[in-house]
C-alpha cells in the first residue's frame, strides 16, 4: 500500500478506531446553544483545531517521528487536564491500537499495548500507528488535525440535522488552516518532547466534565 492510500485509510472515518462514537466536544456545545448552524460549526472546528487538534497533531508527529511514545504519553497526560477527556483519549487510544496492529502489525505497536493495557492517548497510537504503515510524521499530523475538526462536523450532522452538504463545505474551506496546523506539528516534533504545543482549550476541558456527567447523551464524549 502506497503512503497516500496509507493515509486515506488512516484517516478514514470508517476505519474501526470508535471515533463515530464521540462528537469531539460538539454534543455539549450543541445543547448549551453555542453550535445552532453551519457558521456556528465552523467557527468551533476552528477553534478546536488551533487548539487540542494542534497538541493532538503535534504528539502523533512526534510519536511517527520516533519520540518515545511512553514519554508522549505522559505528555498528553499533562496536556489534558480534564479527567473525562484523559479517559476518553485512552478508550480511543485502545480501540485504535486494535485496529492499527490488525493492519499495519509492528513491534512498536506491541510493545506500546504491552506497556499501557488499558490504552495509550489516542495521538500517540495515531502516529505509532502510521509510522508503522510507513507514514511520515506530517502524514501522522494531517491525520490527526484533520480528526478534531471531522468528529464534531459528523456528530453536528446527527446532533441538529445539519445539512451533510454543508458540513462538508465547513471542512473544506477549513483545510487550508489543518495544512497550516499540520505542518506547525510536524516542525515542533523536531525538538525536544517538553517543548511540544500545549495549546489550551479550557472551555471544551469544562464541557466534557459536565457532558460526563449527563444520564442521556448521544455520543461518550
Amino acid at each position: 500500500m502506497s503512503g497516500a492510500a496509507a493515509l486515506l485509510v488512516l484517516a478514514d472515518g470508517r476505519f474501526p478506531a470508535g471515533g463515530h462514537a464521540h462528537s469531539g466536544g460538539a454534543e455539549a456545545a450543541v445543547r448549551a446553544g453555542r453550535v445552532r448552524s453551519a457558521s456556528d460549526l465552523a467557527e468551533f472546528c476552528r477553534g478546536r483545531l488551533h487548539t487540542a487538534g494542534l497538541t493532538a497533531a503535534a504528539l502523533a508527529a512526534a510519536a511517527a517521528a520516533g519520540h518515545d511514545p511512553l514519554v508522549l504519553d505522559e505528555a498528553a497526560d499533562a496536556r489534558t487536564p480534564s479527567p473525562a477527556l484523559r479517559r476518553t483519549a485512552r478508550r480511543l487510544g485502545r480501540q485504535l491500537m486494535r485496529a492499527a496492529r490488525a493492519t499495519w502489525p509492528g513491534p512498536d505497536l506491541d510493545a506500546l499495548a504491552a506497556a499501557r493495557p488499558k490504552g495509550a492517548h489516542q495521538p500517540v497510537v495515531l502516529g505509532l500507528a502510521a509510522r508503522s504503515a510507513g507514514l511520515a510524521p506530517l502524514d501522522a499530523a494531517q491525520a490527526a488535525a484533520y480528526e478534531s475538526i471531522s468528529s464534531p462536523a459528523t456528530a453536528v450532522v446527527r446532533l441538529l440535522s445539519l445539512d451533510p452538504l454543508e458540513a462538508t463545505a465547513v471542512l473544506a474551506r477549513l483545510a487550508p488552516a489543518a495544512d497550516e496546523v499540520a505542518r506547525q506539528a510536524e516542525a515542533a516534533a523536531q525538538g525536544a518532547v517538553e517543548e511540544l504545543p500545549a495549546a489550551s482549550a479550557p472551555l471544551l476541558e469544562i464541557t466534557a466534565e459536565q457532558h460526563a456527567a449527563w444520564q442521556v447523551r448521544l455520543f461518550a464524549s
